[in-house]
């Protein structure tokens, strides 16, 4: 028998990364993954430090400013940093913070009362993950400097002389070394920091793209100031979703205490669907957490009350549900603290238990104090209640019926799905697929192993505009309930999907988008999970068949894009011979094209559909789905914006 070769496994086998090396190790640990979103969570960390000198009340001007070289800068007229040597580590303290994980003023001490930058990483995380940092610091009549390259000292740190400026500025270039993407998306950097604005009233924040001119010459700029706070901030929900107000007032709380503070805003529209918005020392808990119980339990309760003392409930009626009370709401709830508990490291749930409490009583109180002062308030909201409520039971009695002709049953598919042969939901792919035409190109070019087809018949329902009860009388969607088998409403169960990847699949023009939009408006509604845990996807057709007159057969090229066919044609040569045919339709594909160009795992390109933002999803919905026409024309004409591009 030979000998193996001993692999020793001892003390010297474990690894202690040192310092910031243990972030470029593992990025997605601090900053939750290297895609787009991670590169914009970069700017969050820097801009969250100025925002928590504007919670301490010395800082009231923030400005991000975008640079041609890929760089961002961020400015602010707070303290600055401290500038002396840290009693501790014996270097600056500025160099503390840039390099060394878990540090900063948020800790224990004086520093700041309520923060958002918990974990004491932002700083350093960026330094690490940045190609450099250049850092300007006026504290206390003194200017400092220093520069870091990949989270080392390039340029020590230096007293600059006397200053009369006081406040932080940061520029840094993110690493590509680290980054898939380095471009920054204005429209991202501005949603989330209108959010800032909005949660810490009268505090100025500034976005200035000086990349590339716009057409007049100027940098495109957003000056963002609200003095109403988060009063505006329901204001501004409200306005995005086109839709009439049940009440024309934003009804506004607020309790605090030596070591809390909890706000609230809400207005009812006459939509269908809550927009409530969740926020624990500034940061946007979107898995909800301590406060959004407290809030949601006290509101449930408070009309309930409400409708049995005036007698609009009668003693027949059942109670209201949490989902009846709130149909049509937009809601934010914002509340600081000083020792924040948040679960995971994205910090999407407040765990706090007493913030429960302490919403719970501020709703009760003040909401029936309200309601008693402003009586036909509380009749209209009350009233837009019991319509959820019967639409509810409609909806129960709908599925009922529904179910008794076997139609939602598990063993029940619908008869124009061609399933396939695989049985797990990690290996499956369902398409929905427009046209009967199309339908049939893409069972012939699939590969029935793995991939279901199911063509789409009559019109899809505008989910937006109608209750569930309606849902289950439509022709074009119990097909796909049934396919899926997972259920919807209250009997959603995502382990019962029966397909890990469903692709829409629409022809590559509006009418096609108009399609997306209608399907992903119901997953979204009624099926949000599908979306939240990746299962929703685009299909990619290409938009022109390019080929040289004369040629054989087989020697075609595909564009997806105007740009993608004019390089292609020079790529052939040009000139006369090269002819670009634009599809009108998937069903125009025979199905080796389709299968080539869209449906081959190999080759194609499919978008997976993400819920960046609840606003932001919230608002795109409502601008599609709601009444007014124009808006929307113009948005489904420059296609749907919120899938992210994914070469699969």
């Amino acid at each position: 028998m030979e000998n193996q070769e001993q692999h020793v496994y001892d003390e010297s086998q474990i690894q202690v990364l040192e310092g910031l090396e243990a972030v470029r190790k593992r990025p997605g640990m601090y900053i939750g993954s290297t895609s787009a979103r991670g590169l914009h969570h970069l700017v969050y960390e820097i801009v969250d430090n100025s925002i928590d000198e504007a919670l301490a009340g010395r800082c009231d001007r923030i400005e991000v400013t975008l640079h041609p070289d890929d760089s961002v800068s961020v400015r602010d007229d707070g303290r600055g940093i401290p500038s002396g040597i840290h009693p501790k580590m014996g270097i600056p303290t500025l160099e503390v913070v840039y390099t060394v994980l878990h540090a900063g003023g948020k800790f224990g001490g004086d520093g700041y009362k309520y923060s958002g930058g918990l974990h004491g990483v932002g700083a350093s995380v960026v330094n690490a993950l940045s190609a450099w940092v250049e850092i300007d610091n006026c504290h206390e009549g003194r200017r400092y400097t220093e520069r870091f390259e990949r989270g080392h000292v390039a340029r020590g740190f230096k007293d600059e002389g006397p200053t009369d400026r006081h406040g932080l500025y940061v520029r840094f270039k993110p690493d590509p070394e680290m980054f898939e993407e380095t471009v920054f998306d204005y429209e991202t950097l501005l949603k989330r920091l209108r959010e800032q604005a909005f949660l810490n009233g009268g505090v100025n924040i500034s976005l200035r793209d000086e990349r590339a001119p716009q057409e007049d010459g100027t940098y495109r700029e957003d000056d963002l100031i609200y003095e109403g706070g988060i009063k505006s901030f329901v204001e501004y929900i409200n306005e995005q979703k086109h839709c009439e107000l049940i009440h024309p007032d934003v009804i506004y709380m607020k309790a605090d205490d030596e070591n809390w503070v909890a706000e609230v805003a809400m207005q009812y529209n006459d939509s269908y669907n809550e927009a409530l918005l969740t926020f624990a020392n500034n940061i946007n808990t979107i898995e909800g957490g301590t406060h959004e119980i407290g809030f949601k339990t006290a509101l449930t309760k408070v009309f309930n009350d409400y409708g049995r003392k005036y007698g609009i409930l009668k003693d027949s009626d059942k109670n209201l549900s949490g989902e009846d009370v709130r149909e049509g709401l937009s809601a934010v709830v914002s509340v600081k603290l000083t020792e924040a508990q948040f679960e995971g490291q994205t910090k999407g749930k407040l765990g706090n238990s007493e913030m429960r409490t302490h919403v719970y009583n501020l709703v009760t109180e003040k909401l029936e104090e309200y309601l008693e002062e402003n009586p036909t308030v509380g009749r209209a909201i009350l009233e837009k209640s019991l319509a959820a409520y019967r639409a509810r039971e409609a909806a129960r009695k709908a599925r009922e019926a529904t179910r008794r002709k076997g139609l939602l049953e598990g063993s029940s598919l619908p008869g124009k799905l061609a399933d396939c042969q695989e049985k797990s939901a990690e290996f499956t792919e369902l398409y929905l697929v427009e046209g009967d035409s199309a339908g049939g190109s893409a069972k012939q070019g699939r590969n029935s192993r793995f991939q279901a087809i199911l063509p789409l018949r009559g019109k899809v329902l505008n989910v937006e505009k109608t209750r569930l009860d309606k849902v289950y009388a439509n022709q074009s969607l119990i097909p796909i309930i049934q396919a899926l088998g997972c259920g919807i409403g209250e009997e959603f169960d995502p382990e019962k999907l029966r397909y890990g990847k469903i692709i829409i699949m629409a022809d590559a023009d509006v009418d096609g988008s108009h399609i997306r939009i209608l399907l992903l408006t119901f997953f979204f509604r009624h099926m949000k999970k599908l979306i939240e845990d990746g299962h929703i996807y685009f299909a990619h057709p290409p938009l022109y068949k390019i080929y040289r007159k004369g040629a054989k057969d087989g020697n075609e090229r595909y564009a997806f894009s105007d740009a993608e066919r004019d390089a292609i044609i020079a790529e052939m040569g040009g000139g006369a011979s090269i002819k670009a045919d634009r599809y009108k339709g998937l069903g125009e594909m025979d199905p080796e094209q389709l299968w080539e160009t869209t449906m081959d795992p190999a080759h194609r390109t499919i978008l997976r559909v993400t819920v960046e933002d609840a606003i932001a999803c919230d608002e795109m919905f409502s601008l599609l789905m709601g009444d007014k026409v124009e808006p929307r024309r113009e948005f489904i004409e420059q296609n749907a914006k919120f899938a992210e591009n994914l070469d699969i």
